[in-house]
């Protein structure tokens, strides 16, 4: 890509794929101090609910939209 996405790209993409791979979230919530964990599991929490083919599609639709917004 020619320039890096922004952080709430990268976190939606995170969030998809943890879905689609292992589902509804099944971890605690890091503690405060654990920002970095605490962003990733936000991200993943959003996606709550949301099939593992539902969320597929739509990681498979955001890496296609940063594509074409970035380049490759």
């Amino acid at each position: 890509m020619k320039t890096r996405p922004n952080d709430g790209e990268l976190k939606e993409l995170y969030g998809l794929y943890k879905q689609s791979v292992v589902g509804d979230i099944n971890i605690e919530c890091p503690g405060i101090l654990d920002l970095k964990g605490k962003a990733k599991w936000e991200a993943w929490n959003l996606q709550k609910g949301l099939s593992k083919e539902d969320a597929m599609s739509a990681y498979i639709a955001k890496a296609k939209e940063l594509i074409e917004k970035y380049g490759i």
